[in-house]
């Protein structure tokens, strides 16, 4: 006769990965030269990215406004570190164009 093995595992949340759309478009190449915070070397990888100290988050931004944000702990934290970086990319963003209508 065999035991049957259960597993409980416990766990804790280390990092989540979360998307966004700002809804603009973003010049990644003037926000590597003028914020501080921003690396953005096109040859290397298409976005530029963008690391915050507190929260403690990565965030990889792309020209059509959208964004990938990791490192983060819980909803929160997302949530901030989205915050944050409105209020850093506000000044570089543009609306994105408005498609035509057909017919």
């Amino acid at each position: 006769m065999t035991k049957k093995l259960t597993i409980d595992p416990s766990f804790k949340i280390e990092n989540i990965v979360a998307s966004a759309n700002l809804g603009v478009e973003l010049d990644l190449y003037v926000l590597g030269k003028k914020v501080r915070n921003i690396e953005y070397e096109p040859e290397q990888f298409p976005g530029a990215i963008l690391k915050l100290k507190d929260p403690k988050a990565s965030l990889l931004l792309f020209k059509n406004g959208k964004v990938i944000c990791t490192g983060c702990k819980n909803e929160r934290e997302v949530k901030y570190a989205l915050e944050r970086a409105i209020k850093l990319l506000a000044s570089y963003a543009k609306p994105l164009p408005v498609p035509k209508k057909k017919g």
